[in-house]
């Protein structure tokens, strides 16, 4: 038994993500929910999205859901398995269709030790603490935002950008319970680990790509912000890589906002001091939320799905460092050679997509009309995640340029009204 085809539904979920695989076979077809989150809705959008969606889960599945898949725990990409107490809810709704499979990262496993460096592993090793140093750092990402709503000295854009990290990174703890007791069977995945999803899918192989355990890797426990070999650093034409404007001036060390901010309320020769440790204090909460926002990406699902005849790449988040182990790998690198569809990365960010996995893609082509060109899929939403003036803005526009040049793209930035997207591929 194999599909005949295969329809790919992307939700508009605003920033996060949200796709509905449905494989047809001649008598049935099987659900696969990948991701169900949002970190802010576009206008226009009704507050209840998450709801509506949930509800048009069920109906599109009439009822049953093969299985689900929480790539990481990001809010973005899980905040609609929240149950808040309802059963009305769009996470009850989801739960209601009853899985066969919960598929998420090992690091979710709630039967790991503080000291695990893989799955079920009790012994220390030189990455012990990993899984308990997300924890801990999820945490503080709880004071930052805490913090960020108490002070009064943040800028507008500091403020905010704050704020969604902070919120992003929370532990999401009520949509975490309802994936860890929906459905018949959880399943805590690792990079080249089997997966019973496959058995759940006739004619249908699933590679696990990622996350690498620690022990497999242990470039998952750190993060690199720069990479002018992988990241989308460099708009065309781009006066330099660091984003300074093309015969612009260099901007000064201390802005002069910074300069004039209380200077009534203290002695002058103290306003300066006051106004730096205030700076530092931003700079090390912008700090703090980062290294976890990246930390929690790096334990992202990558996952390849695969017909006799096409293969779609769902990553989730994954960064460099979870990718590079699935790179190293020749075997692996020959699958990804021919990838008919692929979900952008990190809703298109800087660094989620990187130019040697993009260089593999054997599909891409700059004739539009070209057959079995690659498909690419996106869901984001502008201006809600870093920064054009650093060079860091989701979608990155490099990537987005390159997308459009050499893809069939699909972004969920142009839903209106419409509540999805199908992509129909053939098999």
């Amino acid at each position: 038994m194999t599909p005949s085809h295969v329809t790919i539904r992307s939700y508009q979920v605003g920033f996060g993500d949200c796709f509905l695989l449905s494989f047809k076979y001649e008598a049935e077809e099987r659900h696969v929910l990948i991701d169900f989150g949002s970190t802010g809705l576009p206008e226009g959008v009704p507050k209840n999205q998450l709801d509506l969606i949930a509800q048009n889960i069920a109906a599109r599945s009439t009822g049953k859901l093969t299985a689900v898949v929480a790539t990481h725990r990001h809010k973005d990409h899980i905040s609609g398995f929240s149950t808040r107490n309802k059963k009305t809810s769009s996470g009850s709704i989801i739960a209601g269709l009853n899985p066969e499979l919960v598929l998420q990262p090992w690091t979710e496993d709630p039967d790991l030790s503080p000291e695990a460096t893989g799955p079920r592993r009790r012994e220390p090793s030189l990455a012990a603490h990993h899984v308990s140093s997300l924890a801990e750092m999820q945490l503080a990402a709880a004071h930052v935002l805490s913090e960020v709503k108490r002070v009064r000295y943040l800028s507008t854009d500091l403020r905010n950008e704050l704020s969604f990290m902070g919120e992003n990174n929370l532990a999401n703890l009520d949509a975490i319970k309802n994936l860890m007791t929906m459905g018949n069977k959880r399943e805590y995945a690792h990079a080249q680990q089997p997966t019973a999803l496959q058995d759940l899918l006739p004619g249908v192989t699933v590679d696990v790509l990622g996350p690498p355990t620690v022990d497999q890797s242990e470039t998952i426990r750190k993060q690199r912000s720069r990479d002018k070999d992988e990241f989308w650093h460099l708009l065309a034409n781009a006066a330099n890589a660091l984003g300074q404007p093309k015969g612009g001036k260099v901007k000064p060390l201390f802005p002069a906002y910074l300069a004039q901010k209380n200077r009534d309320q203290f002695p002058i020769d103290t306003r300066w001091l006051i106004n730096q440790a205030k700076q530092l204090r931003t700079e090390q909460m912008l700090r703090i939320v980062r290294i976890l926002d990246e930390a929690l990406n790096n334990t992202s699902l990558i996952l390849l799905f695969k017909t006799s005849s096409k293969s779609f790449l769902f990553p989730g988040d994954a960064q460099i460092e979870n990718w590079s182990y699935a790179l190293d790998q020749e075997d692996i690198r020959e699958k990804l050679k021919g990838v008919d569809l692929y979900k952008v990365g990190h809703h298109g960010s800087l660094n989620a997509t990187p130019k040697s996995l993009w260089n593999l893609f054997q599909h891409k082509s700059k004739d539009a009309s070209a057959h079995g060109r690659l498909q690419t899929l996106m869901s984001t939403m502008a201006h809600k995640h870093g920064s054009e003036e650093r060079k860091t803005e989701v979608p990155r526009q490099p990537l987005v340029q390159a997308l459009n040049r050499e893809s069939t793209l699909f972004s969920t930035q142009a839903l209106k009204t419409e509540l999805y997207h199908d992509t129909v591929v053939e098999l």
